[in-house]
């Protein structure tokens, strides 16, 4: 009996994720430099946790997240009960498009904007619609004017992934004032702890019945092999997601891990210290071999090239020399390569490379 078994709408529109690539056949010690992790890595606070979280695997972790919650808050001022944890802030996003959008819905996301938005408004059975940036950054009147009664979810990362750029409070205010009654804005800060530039986003969340923060454990506190996010917004939308939210979706060793990394502000400073360093540093000496970058305000730069072909090359060249960045043509930058500000070494080694592929060492 012949059978006709079809998954929902969009799910088939959804192309496989690729993440950076973390290894280069034949040889054995590359830099890896293509997804944006700590080269500090996690606080050592937080290993022990998660070390110690080893002797009670047999026990069930704590469904509410309440301590990780209680120190997520006291560290950023928040009221623990309006904060939402997840498999990392891409369970949080999925969550938000399951809740509030759906067939015959809109979800929002700028051209350049994080790939999972378009993949999590696709498996929500919902329409993703990109609009248009300004020179790799964020452009509010476009996405206002694409905003329409259908538009129900309005994504955008501050700071940007994949190019660094970010708006300021001026801006954010302005996209939130002007969306249509419906709609939600999320406002993703993955990066957010990189950048001096406060741009409100916590104060919006804070005050409004429309805006949500999302922010990560993955980057500047180095655990992205763990996978912890959280969000943090109104009562009312936090109260929806916690109901889509399964009881133990963290693990006790996530939750004590993630607690004990906010908690150690020492090793947050130091990493933030030498992330804007050697940002600075990488940053400086690509514009002066002629390669074009934008001021970044996260943990990695977007180095611009003359054409996808000439960025090829080039990836292809520092790949030889064993070392691994991002080539982000599937986010509309075909030349173009971000590359993670790694260490010391690993940042001059790249600049080193790059500078030999240009023809100037």
């Amino acid at each position: 009996m012949p059978k006709d078994i079809r998954p929902q709408p969009g799910i088939l529109d959804i192309a496989l994720y690729q993440g950076g690539e973390s290894s280069i056949p034949g040889l054995r010690e590359a830099i890896k430099l293509s997804s944006n992790e700590n080269p500090l890595g996690p606080s050592p606070r937080a290993v022990e946790a998660f070390r110690r979280a080893g002797h009670a695997l047999h026990r069930y972790p704590s469904s509410d997240h309440a301590a990780l919650r209680a120190a997520i808050g006291s560290v950023h001022g928040l009221d623990p009960a309006r904060i939402l944890c997840g498999a990392g802030s891409d369970e949080v996003i999925a969550f938000l498009c399951q809740a509030y959008s759906g067939p015959g819905d809109e979800v929002i996301h700028t051209e350049h904007g994080f790939a999972m938005y378009r993949i999590s408004a696709l498996a929500a059975g919902a329409t993703p619609v990109s609009v248009p940036e300004r020179h790799r950054t964020v452009d509010v009147g476009a996405i206002l004017a694409a905003c329409t009664p259908r538009t129900r979810l309005v994504f955008i990362a501050n700071p940007a992934n994949p190019t660094g750029t970010m708006l300021g409070p001026t801006e954010v205010a302005r996209l939130a004032d002007g969306l249509p009654d419906q709609a939600l804005l999320i406002l993703d800060g993955a990066y957010a702890e990189y950048t001096d530039i406060d741009d409100g986003a916590v104060r919006l969340a804070t005050e409004r019945p429309d805006v949500i923060i999302t922010r990560t454990f993955s980057k500047i506190h180095g655990l992205g092999g763990l996978r912890i996010g959280w969000g943090y917004g109104p009562q009312a939308v936090i109260d929806v997601l916690n109901r889509l939210r399964g009881p133990f979706n963290l693990s006790t060793a996530q939750q004590d891990a993630a607690e004990a990394a906010i908690l150690d502000r020492a090793h947050v400073d130091r990493c933030l210290a030498e992330n804007a360093r050697l940002r600075d540093w990488l940053t400086a000496n690509l514009r002066e071999i002629g390669v074009p970058c934008d001021d970044s305000h996260a943990n990695f730069v977007l180095a611009r090239f003359d054409s996808a072909t000439e960025a090829e090359a080039c990836d292809a060249h520092l790949k030889e020399s064993g070392l691994i960045v991002r080539r982000v043509a599937s986010y509309g930058l075909p030349h173009c390569l971000r590359i993670t500000v790694g260490d010391e070494s690993a940042c001059r080694r790249v600049a080193h490379a790059i500078a030999q592929f240009k023809g100037l060492r």
